[in-house]
């Protein structure tokens, strides 16, 4: 967690202004009045000098409600950075404010580890109505000059009728002022004269604006806190305390009262009085209060939801008027509450239940769009309290399409005629008409519609059914026509002998003269009329392979007069020359038909992404290999979501070129494509899916670049990384250089630079150079960031000097066979020539090493030597300039033994020492010594001193008889001398003439049985007030106690503490109730028998006297 950023209160200043605290250089007020309708603008502006990356800022609306998913027309948010400054300036603006923006608000700016808040409160009022004046002002004639006359209200026309009688000017009142000085029962009424409509905000303002002084509370000692934070499922305890550790109190919950339970746990210890909710859940949220007779504390508890993540983004939508469209998320925990907006505006299921349906299975949710029209395009989101998913829905006018035409038709008498025409929708209904008259149903007429076909069928053609016939769909601007031509039979006189004759109609599927043109999977039928006598011989034939098959899909059928030529679903292979020749023994006749087959075309080829941006991506294709017979009129295209199955449209009216920029993408997500290719047969199959892409944009430019270092040749660059740098992540950084006054710039890295600094090598002296920087990632590189001057390349020349660390300027102190590794930075430029002398002598290599960078100079011992103690003196030197730094070292080492040790004087039971110092001192002063005896019979040594600094002492309590002999250890700050030092001479205590005869001591017997010196003694005391009863008995071996109440034995109980004190015995009653009144007794036990004493212990209530 951040750590917050105290934030000191203002000193009693309810005003607007800001205090200067934190982070804040500027907050919004503590108290903003609105009027309803007019727009408000919030400033809050934040230090960052001392900030080390880009402070985030959320606008928070109540408890947790984040005001970020909320921007567009009604919440508008800005954010402005002075780089001079380094201050950046927050704005938020509520455009025509409403009612229901009343309340608090919190804006909250984190920054790594340190966060800071500040909080307001808005209160909205009605707008106020204009004055008369203005009102009549507005009805002048404002085109009639200086004889604009008085009024004109012909404008009002009817209204003039209702208008009343002017009221009479009342003179104007503070409504604020009324407020005050009324009663509690009076603010609704005073409201609604006033067009006060948010009683809450008028309250609270109503509430800073009276100065009432703080009620001191009789019965609480310590209140309940204002409010309580505990996340959901975890334990929280409310806690307050009393003045009267006997009273008890009332726990309510939204003003009723808690009852008991495993839930709710209400405890009294003393004057504490605590309330403890398990397992919280949401219903806890809640306001909660304890209640003393007439007195009351209250608090709020805020439960806290553990964030829902969203596993399953929401797909995007491109669909036709009418169809279903189905939102469907997944979030990480059941039960999580998710919430449903349209752009800005909230879906909820009671409101919007018509239109949405809202379902939840599990960890699934799921938002239904049921029949989808124009006014639901837009973007949808899904927000939990640790996620959020948007979906785009475009959707289009839905357009008919005719999958086969009327054909025109040619018919004999007494035969039947049928026009079928099938369109894409089953669900479209249609009229017939003739000659542009309705045909209506009869028994000769009749209209079918199955599915997508419709016919119109007319049986027993007669001549006057010949015409123009025509099918319109309802609802669409769009008509399907037809002719019908009648076939006359005429019976002429014919010769005997008629050579044959074919009689090709052009009409119909005939596009050309003698070429037909059929759709793949369509049934041809082609009805040649043969005339001749005798009646002809009629031969079809492909090629050179004749037809003559009566059956099957492709077959020839013979009439009177007439040949029929059948292929029943058509194929490519069926494509060809066809020729049908007559013949009798009056000649012949031949034709050639060409038939056509055309279908769909086949599937656009290589679909691929070619380049992406932040929320688009250029796809390209080839064309279909073949192309079904007819001309490509255009592509159209699909996309997805990787891991999805649902496809989304992005164009309705084909494209035609073979390169597309998908646009309205999320970037980060992978994306695959999919082309159709569309003929006037109708759409090809698929394409495959392009391998999968992922939109994401350049970031933006490297932040703060400047010059850190220049030298003849060099020049040392720093920068911050990109404000946004995107889900193409950060692959490195490109370093380019130019000469001033050119425009051909140089890369001065080959690879990559990842971290956020480059040294430029290799760079004209003198010359006044221009340096940018870029950020690279996949998506390429980014708008550079460009030095604001150039620089010129020359060595800054600096003075040396030495910054000698603080630990270095006294004595530096290491043991023999310790690591010595002294690191002394320093600072010069060009770079310094660093030397060590030790006693001013030049140091040998081969004792210590030596290492010198551009920055610091490396002194380094592996193993350090008494012979390495000295004065060391670092000297840098820049030409003519040069600055000194010396440093003392001391490598210490054990001391050696004492000199000289020997005992000087003996008395009685004490010996005295006398030593000179070590020869040895170890090169470190010397800071005590350890003096040790040992008997000359045993040969133990004990201490008999440590760390005595002088170099003498006493030996005491010396053993009478004994010889003793001393040895001594030196001490220094490397610890103790290996070898001690032994006494020359040793020391005998000798024994006196006296003898001390004792007299004989006679044992006297102790044991007795217990009995109570003194009994214990009634008492009477207040309930609540701690007490105590004693009593006090004898006895050997000492007695075992056990104390009785109501001749049962007292066990562990918290509530009484027993004591016995030599023989004292006290029982403490901490703070009895009426329940602990009765007989107590003290029964003492032991070996010998046993004693016991009682006493009665009255507990009364405590009265108050002022009620008697």
């Amino acid at each position: 967690m951040p750590e917050p950023v105290p934030e000191a209160k203002p000193a009693g200043d309810e005003s607007g202004s800001t205090e200067l605290t934190g982070l804040f250089l500027e907050k919004p007020p503590d108290y903003v009045v609105a009027v309803a309708g007019s727009d408000v603008t919030f400033t809050a502006r934040v230090d960052s000098t001392t900030l080390t990356r880009k402070p985030a800022m959320k606008w928070l609306k109540g408890k947790w409600m984040d005001l970020g998913s909320k921007a567009g027309k009604h919440f508008q948010f800005k954010e402005a950075y002075d780089r001079n400054t380094k201050i950046y300036t927050y704005e938020m603006k509520i455009v025509k404010v409403v009612v229901g923006d009343a309340g608090g608000y919190r804006c909250e700016v984190t920054a790594k580890d340190k966060c800071d808040s500040s909080t307001f409160e808005i209160c909205v009022e009605a707008a106020q109505q204009e004055q008369q004046a203005d009102i009549l002002s507005a009805f002048k004639r404002a085109d009639a000059g200086e004889d604009e006359g008085d009024l004109d209200f012909s404008a009002l026309l009817k209204a003039t009728k209702k208008k009343k009688k002017a009221q009479e000017e009342k003179p104007e009142i503070d409504v604020w002022e009324l407020l005050k000085s009324a009663h509690p029962s009076e603010y609704e009424k005073i409201a609604f004269e006033y067009g006060i409509t948010d009683l809450r905000g008028m309250l609270k303002r109503l509430k800073k604006m009276k100065t009432v002084e703080p009620k001191h509370s009789e019965a609480f000692l310590k209140k309940l806190e204002s409010c309580y934070s505990v996340e959901k499922g975890k334990k929280i305890v409310l806690t307050c305390e009393v003045v009267d550790p006997n009273v008890p109190v009332k726990w309510l919950k939204n003003g009723q009262e808690i009852k008991p339970s495993a839930k709710y746990i209400m405890e009294a210890n003393g004057n504490l009085r605590t309330l403890t909710i398990n397992k919280a859940s949401l219903a806890d949220d809640a306001a909660y209060e304890c209640v003393v007779g007439e007195d009351k504390s209250f608090t709020e508890v805020f439960v806290k939801e553990p964030p829902v993540t969203i596993t399953k983004l929401m797909d995007d939508y491109h669909v036709v008027v009418g169809e279903r469209v189905e939102f469907e998320i997944e979030v990480s925990e059941e039960g999580a509450h998710v919430m449903w907006f349209f752009e800005d505006i909230e879906l909820h299921k009671d409101k919007d239940s018509t239109k949405y349906r809202f379902k939840k299975d599990g960890k699934k949710h799921t938002l239904i769009i049921q029949e989808a029209t124009l006014d639901d395009i837009g973007m949808y989101h899904a927000w939990t309290n640790g996620g959020h998913t948007k979906g785009e829905v475009e959707v289009e006018e839905k357009e008919l399409e005719v999958l086969q035409d009327i054909a025109d038709l040619t018919v004999r008498a007494t035969d039947q005629a049928m026009f079928k025409c099938e369109v894409s929708d089953d669900k479209v209904t249609g009229k017939w008409y003739k000659d542009g008259v309705e045909v209506l149903p009869s028994e000769r007429i009749k209209m079918t519609h199955i599915g997508r076909f419709h016919r119109l069928l007319i049986d027993n053609v007669k001549p006057e059914d010949a015409g123009d016939y025509t099918f319109v769909p309802d609802g669409y601007a769009l008509s399907l026509s037809a002719k019908l031509n009648f076939l006359e039979i005429k019976i002429d006189y014919v010769p005997r002998q008629d050579p044959p004759k074919i009689h090709l109609d052009t009409s119909g599927n005939m596009v050309s003269q003698n070429t037909i043109i059929v759709v793949a999977g369509n049934k041809l039928r082609l009805d040649v009329e043969i005339s001749g006598e005798p009646a002809p011989t009629v031969v079809w034939s492909k090629g050179d392979k004749p037809i003559t098959d009566t059956e099957g899909r492709v077959r020839v059928e013979s009439k009177k007069d007439l040949s029929c030529f059948v292929i029943e679903g058509a194929e490519r292979e069926d494509e060809g020359n066809y020729t049908i020749c007559v013949t009798n023994p009056a000649g012949e006749d031949k034709a050639v038909l060409f038939v056509k087959i055309v279908d769909v075309p086949d599937p656009p080829e290589h679909v691929k992404c070619t380049s992406v941006g932040e929320d688009c991506g250029t796809i390209v294709w080839e064309p279909p290999k073949f192309d079904g017979g007819a001309p490509i009129k255009g592509y159209l295209m699909e996309r997805k979501k990787k891991g999805s199955s649902r496809w989304t449209k992005l164009n309705f009216d084909v494209y035609e070129s073979t390169t597309y920029e998908a646009k309205r993408m999320i970037e980060g997500v992978l994306y695959e494509m999919r082309v159709f290719a569309v003929n006037s047969i109708g759409l090809s199959p698929p394409s495959l899916n392009s391998k999968p892409f992922m939109p994401i944009a350049p970031t933006s430019e490297p932040m703060r670049l400047t010059v850190h270092d220049v030298t003849d040749s060099t020049c040392s660059l720093k920068w911050l990384a990109p404000e946004r740098i995107g889900a193409g992540g950060l692959d490195g950084y490109l370093i380019e250089y130019c000469k001033e006054g050119d425009t051909e710039w140089v890369a001065a890295n080959t690879e990559l630079c990842e971290r956020q600094g480059f040294v430029v090598r290799n760079l004209p002296v003198g010359e006044k150079i221009n340096f940018r920087v870029m950020a690279v990632n996949i998506a390429g590189s980014s708008t550079p960031a460009i030095l604001s001057q150039p620089v010129t390349i020359r060595e800054i020349v600096e003075h040396p000097k030495i910054r000698l660390p603080r630990d270095l300027r006294t004595k530096f102190i290491r043991k023999v066979g310790e690591k010595v590794n002294l690191t002394i930075p320093f600072q010069g430029k060009p770079r310094p020539v660093a030397t060590w002398y030790k006693d001013g002598q030049p140091l040998d290599p081969k004792m210590v090493n030596v290492r010198n960078s551009n920055t610091d100079s490396i002194l380094f011992i592996r193993s350090a030597e008494r012979d390495h103690s000295g004065k060391y003196e670092l000297v840098l030197q820049i030409e003519n300039m040069e600055d000194r730094a010396s440093i003392d070292i001391r490598i210490i080492d054990k001391p050696g033994p004492p000199l000289n040790v020997r005992v000087t004087e003996a008395w009685g039971f004490n010996a005295a020492l006398e030593w000179e110092p070590p020869k040895d001192n170890g090169n470190s002063e010397i800071t005590g010594y350890t003096i040790q005896k040992a008997d000359m019979k045993t040969k133990e040594w004990y201490t008999v001193y440590e760390h005595n600094r002088r170099t003498h002492c006493t030996a005491s309590d010396l053993i009478m008889g004994n010889e003793y002999m001393f040895r001594i250890y030196s001490e220094n700050l490397c610890g103790l001398s290996d070898e001690p030092k032994l006494s020359k001479n040793t020391v005998i205590i000798n024994k006196t003439d006296l003898e001390l005869k004792p007299t004989p001591f006679k044992e006297k017997d102790m044991a007795c049985m217990p009995k109570f010196t003194q009994p214990l003694v009634d008492r009477s005391v207040v309930a609540g007030y701690s007490t105590a009863i004693s009593c006090a008995v004898k006895g050997f071996p000492k007695p075992k106690i056990v104390w009785m109440k109501n001749r049962m034995i007292i066990a562990e109980n918290p509530k009484y503490l027993m004591q016995n004190n030599q023989g004292v015995l006290t029982l403490n009653i901490r703070k009895p109730s009426t329940f602990d009144g009765g007989k107590y007794s003290c029964m003492a036990v032991n070996d010998l028998g046993k004693d016991e004493v009682e006493c009665k212990l009255d507990v009364r209530v405590a009265t108050d006297p002022d009620k008697k």
